[in-house]
C-alpha cells in the first residue's frame, strides 16, 4: 500500500521522445520529485500524528480534514476536501493520459495493434485511451458487490502488482546489461548489489499484495501472451 503511493515514478521515460536531454532530465526529474514527495509524505504524516490521537486516527476515513478542523476550525475540512478531490481528479487525467502512451509506444514497436497508435486531431492517441479505459472499467465492474474501500484497495494492489513485475525484469536486466557490456569498473560491486537488491525488494513486494492480487494479476499477465504471439505472427508474416 505504501508503494502506490510512489508508484509512477517510471512515467517520466515516456515523454521522453518530446524533451531535450532525457538522458539527463528523466534520471534528475525522478530522482528530485521522488526526494520531494517522500519528504511532503514523511512530514504530513508526522504531523498528522501529532494532531489526532491513534485511536482516532485508525477509524477516521479522512484524517487530514479531522485535522484542519482542530488547526482551523469548523468548515476549514470542506477546503482540504476539495483540494484532494482536485488532487485525485488531477492525478487521474494524468494516468489516463499515460495509458493512450504506453499502447501507443508498444504499437510503434510491434507489441500491440496498430489502433493503438492512431492519433487524433490534436495527436492524442485517442483509440488506445477509450480501450484502456473500458478494461479498466470491466475490471472494477469485476468487483462491483464489494465495497467501495475493498474494490478501491484490491484495484490498488492488483495496479501496484502489474508494475512490480516490470521493476522486477528491470531489475535482473541491469545486472545482465553490465555484464554483457563487460564494464567491470569500480562501481561494478555496489552496481550488482543494488540491482541484487532491487530485486529483491520487489520480489518481497510482491508477495506482500496477498494471494488475491498476486493470483488475478497472473491472469492478467498471461492474458497478453496471445495478443503477443498474434502480433508476432502477424509481424512475421507482414
Amino acid at each position: 500500500m505504501t508503494f502506490f503511493a510512489f508508484q509512477g515514478i517510471e512515467c517520466a521515460t515516456i515523454p521522453s521522445t518530446s524533451m531535450e536531454n532525457p538522458e539527463v532530465n528523466i534520471s534528475r526529474a525522478t530522482m528530485i520529485g521522488t526526494t520531494i514527495t517522500t519528504i511532503i509524505y514523511i512530514i504530513s504524516s508526522v504531523s498528522i500524528m501529532g494532531l489526532i490521537s491513534a485511536k482516532q486516527l485508525a477509524s477516521s476515513p479522512t484524517p487530514f480534514a479531522d485535522a484542519a478542523l482542530i488547526m482551523f476550525g469548523s468548515g476549514s475540512e470542506y477546503w482540504i476536501g476539495a483540494g484532494v478531490a482536485i488532487a485525485a481528479f488531477g492525478a487521474l487525467n494524468g494516468f489516463i493520459l499515460i495509458q493512450g502512451q504506453v499502447g501507443d509506444a508498444l504499437s510503434k514497436d510491434g507489441l500491440f495493434p496498430s489502433i493503438f497508435s492512431k492519433h487524433n486531431k490534436n495527436g492524442v492517441p485517442g483509440a488506445g485511451i477509450v480501450i484502456g479505459s473500458c478494461i479498466a472499467s470491466v475490471i472494477m465492474m469485476m468487483n462491483y458487490s464489494k465495497g467501495l474501500v475493498t474494490q478501491f484497495k484490491f484495484l490498488i494492489l492488483l495496479s501496484t502488482f502489474t508494475v512490480l513485475v516490470p521493476y522486477l525484469f528491470s531489475a535482473a536486466s541491469y545486472l545482465i546489461i553490465k555484464i554483457k557490456n563487460s564494464n567491470y569498473n569500480q562501481y561494478w560491486i555496489p552496481s550488482a548489489l543494488l540491482a541484487l537488491s532491487s530485486f529483491l525488494y520487489s520480489l518481497w513486494a510482491v508477495a506482500g499484495a496477498g494471494e488475491d492480487t498476486v493470483y488475478w494479476g497472473f491472469l492478467m499477465l498471461m492474458a497478453g501472451i496471445p495478443i503477443y504471439v498474434w502480433m508476432e505472427i502477424r509481424n512475421h508474416i507482414g
